[in-house]
């Protein structure tokens, strides 16, 4: 293992600060740790990068959040790993508990819309301007990969979600094409994560244990990014056991995309809705510890065979697949959020300032665009 020129405290800080004004959900999380950690501060190379961009593709739970495991695992091992992930969580996890006890306590958070309308218009110009980076930096000029980050986008957009197959498919592709295989033990290493997903029947009658199974669900048998599991959370919390209401349910969604670190720390606030500050606690570690043990149980596998040509090649072919399922949910997610000309005048300047004034950190823009939102909405009501 290669020694790290970084201490874990400085890592376990960094993902504190992600956590706490990282926003812009899985999208634009990964671009900023590829940003920060790979180009800007040297600590992670491309390669390593790369391989826990495929793991957390691969396995089941949220991308941002598996990511930052795995990033935590490279130099620092298991300790690494877990101290990323709770410091990655915990800030978002916070403010999601208080937002709930506000909205409990206050009767709806009518601001929230408000600001929503602002600051979701600008996360669309962030995340457009992070899959840019990202599409641009990881698949060079490799016709192939390009090919493929086509055929993910085009069928992401049109289905509106991310093909688990076709992703896997092009990591084959890719490692048929560049390295034919020869089969053996390790090969297998690849598919550990599909192995541990064995589905099991558990009936509990407290709310509690409901929402712990519930959620455990969630995190082990929802593949894609954060915005994947909305609609298992709603086909749960909405229409089977009745926890929450259309209303309450949209807020919960609002509320993920309005705070910094994984979107699905709306798992938090719609736990603490069904069942106070218990019940967040319960639903975060419940969808959050399968998503830790899919990505630190295969890590090892990947750390030690990552450099092998074939799975090299695999990893390029499902990295050029992700990368194209993003760039597709960034134009799903612009096609929802764009309701008039305002939003998009709002996406197109937050994507040129940042392109043009390399400087300017994304909360600033974050800031002002829900300061738009609350004029507009509460104050001029357009």
């Amino acid at each position: 293992m290669d020694t790290p020129n970084y201490t874990l405290k400085e890592l376990v800080m960094y993902f504190l600060k992600l956590g706490t004004v990282g926003f812009g959900g899985p999208v634009a999380l990964v671009g900023y740790m590829n940003r920060d950690l790979v180009e800007n501060k040297k600590w992670i190379t491309e390669e390593d990068y790369k391989e826990g961009l495929a793991l957390a593709q691969l396995a089941p739970g949220p991308l941002a959040a598996q990511l930052s495991i795995y990033l935590g695992y490279v130099h620092y091992r298991i300790l690494g790993a877990t101290l990323a992930g709770i410091a990655f969580v915990i800030p978002s996890f916070i403010m999601v508990v208080l937002l709930g006890w506000a909205y409990v306590h206050f009767g709806g958070l009518p601001w929230m819309q408000a600001v929503f309308y602002g600051v979701g218009a600008a996360v669309i110009g962030i995340i457009s301007m992070s899959s840019y980076k990202l599409t641009t930096k990881s698949l060079g000029k490799d016709y192939l990969l390009w090919g493929i980050f086509i055929v993910l986008g085009i069928t992401t957009f049109y289905s509106e979600s991310e093909n688990l197959w076709l992703i896997l498919a092009s990591g084959v592709l890719i490692w048929f094409v560049k390295s034919p295989p020869k089969f053996n033990k390790q090969s297998a290493a690849l598919f550990i994560p599909f192995i541990l997903q064995i589905p099991a029947t558990v009936t509990l009658s407290s709310k509690l244990g409901k929402i712990a199974w519930f959620f455990t669900k969630a995190g082990a048998f929802v593949f894609g990014s954060g915005l994947a599991i909305v609609p298992f959370l709603y086909g749960g919390v909405v229409k089977d056991y009745k926890w929450l209401t259309e209303q309450q349910f949209l807020d919960a969604v609002a509320v993920a995309m309005i705070t910094p670190g994984p979107v699905v720390i709306t798992v938090g606030f719609i736990g603490y809705l069904v069942g106070g500050l218990p019940g967040a606690c319960v639903a975060a570690l419940a969808t959050f510890i399968p998503c830790y043990l899919f990505t630190i149980i295969p890590a090892p596998y990947f750390k030690k065979y990552g450099k092998h040509p074939a799975i090299k090649a695999f990893v390029d072919g499902v990295t050029a697949a992700a990368i194209g399922a993003i760039a597709g949910a960034v134009i799903v997610l612009a096609k929802r959020q764009f309701v008039d000309g305002i939003t998009i005048g709002i996406a197109i300047v937050a994507a040129f300032v940042l392109f043009k004034f390399k400087k300017i950190q994304e909360p600033y823009i974050i800031a002002v665009a829900a300061l738009i939102g609350l004029i507009l909405k509460l104050v001029i009501k357009i």
